[in-house]
Parts: structure tokens; sequence; C-alpha cells
């Protein structure tokens, strides 16, 4: 029965590991300027820490069957499996640190990448600015190629008139979206929202401030941060 448990959720599981890496915010500043015309900019200055699924998959499986042991007899000693020794880990740190300063260089191609830079133990640094009309949906980041998908900023149509920004990514990051650990969060910045569209709603306490001709509105993120940034603007018709 355990063996056959065992099997089954590994069978489940091992999708997410073939995706590779997952990336989430550490320390940063990110800009959003979105006016009553639809043209917006949209800028993200600061870390982003790589979270090795296959890693993290293989701890939890290994939770898994430690969990799901047929019970050692009487008089026995429980087998233990058997831990990388110290060349083999250095190894695994190599092979890692190179798939993440290729992926470092290739991000650099995508337009709107100022630089990429890999700074080694999972932690890259992001220059990233964009700009242009919001005739359709944005997300921030997406890289076909990456094979997991997990947006920090997403900007989606609402109706003829309306747009909803929400930062999932600028929150609490202690889980991936199927409740694997991810260890402990490391989001730390600010998110600045900048309009002159009308504001429907937003979910700042502190409100929006009035800057010139615009309202600006800034939510602080920390790793205990729950709620995710989140705003509805109501600009020009489609």
């Amino acid at each position: 029965m355990g063996r056959w448990f065992r099997g089954f959720a590994l069978a489940i599981c091992m999708p997410l590991a073939l995706a590779g890496c997952l990336f989430v915010p550490g320390k940063f500043v990110s800009d959003l300027t979105i006016r009553a015309d639809r043209s917006f900019s949209f800028a993200y200055k600061g870390e982003v820490h790589a979270v090795d699924l296959e890693s993290s998959m293989g701890d939890m499986m290994k939770g898994f069957g430690e969990a799901l042991k047929e019970p050692a007899k009487e008089g026995e000693t429980p087998a233990a499996d058997p831990e990388p020794t110290p060349e083999e880990k250095a190894q695994q740190k190599a092979d890692r640190d190179a798939k993440y300063r290729e992926m470092a260089t290739q991000l650099a191609k995508e337009a709107g990448y100022r630089q990429v830079e890999y700074r080694g133990e999972g932690v890259f640094y992001v220059d990233y600015a964009i700009s242009g009309r919001l005739g359709h949906g944005f997300v921030y980041p997406y890289n076909q190629d990456g094979a997991m998908v997990f947006p920090w900023v997403a900007i989606e149509l609402r109706g003829n008139d309306q747009l909803r920004v929400k930062a999932p990514g600028f929150a609490k990051q202690d889980s991936s979206p199927m409740g694997m650990g991810m260890g402990e969060s490391k989001v730390d910045g600010i998110f600045t929202l900048t309009t002159d569209a009308e504001i429907v709603s937003q979910n700042n306490e502190a409100g929006a401030e009035t800057v010139g001709g615009s309202k600006v509105i800034r939510w602080k993120v920390t790793p205990t941060t729950e709620d995710p940034p989140m705003a509805v603007l109501k600009v020009a018709g489609l």
C-alpha cells in the first residue's frame, strides 16, 4: 500500500518538478502608471529569487516516503535513505548556478529587460521597464519557456471601460499554487500605482494621494503582507 501510494503521489507531482523553478520577488521597487486614455508604463527593479521546484519536490517526496514506510520489524533497524556526499552537493550547486546564469542570459534578450544579473544563491537582479496601451490584458513576469507561470502583476480588462490591477506576487509568499512549501518569504518593497483615471475601488487603507493632476497609491509590501495590492480603474472605452 505504501509503495503504491508513493508512486501515485510522485506521478501527480512530477509535472511540477519538470517545470524547473518558480521566481518570486525579493527586495524591490515597482511602479505602474495607467492613464485614462489607456496608455501605461510598468517597471520593476530589484531582486528575484528562484525557487528550485525540483529540489523542493524531492524534499517533499522524501517526507512522503518517511511517513509511509512500512514499520520496521522487531529487532530491525529502519533503512535510511543515503545522504548526498559533499562532492555531490557541490556538483548540484554548480549545475544549478550554471542553469541560472544561462536563464539570466536568455532573459536579458527579451523586450523590456534592461539588466538581468545572476548574483548567486538563487538570487537575480532585474531592471525591467515597458510601456504601451491597454487594449488587452498584461501580466508580469511571463515567459513561455519557463513552463511555470506565476504572475506578480496582472492587469485585466473589465467590460468596455474598466481595468482591474492586482499584484498577487507582491504579498506573502509561503506556498506554491500546489501547496508545496517555498521556504521563508523574502518579498520586501514598494509598489506604486499612479493614475489620472477614476479610481473605482482599491484596497490600500491610506487611500490615494493627489500629486499634480494624478492620484498615487503606494503599497508597502513585507513578508507578512496578506492581501495583494488591488485597484479598479475607469478608463476610456474601447
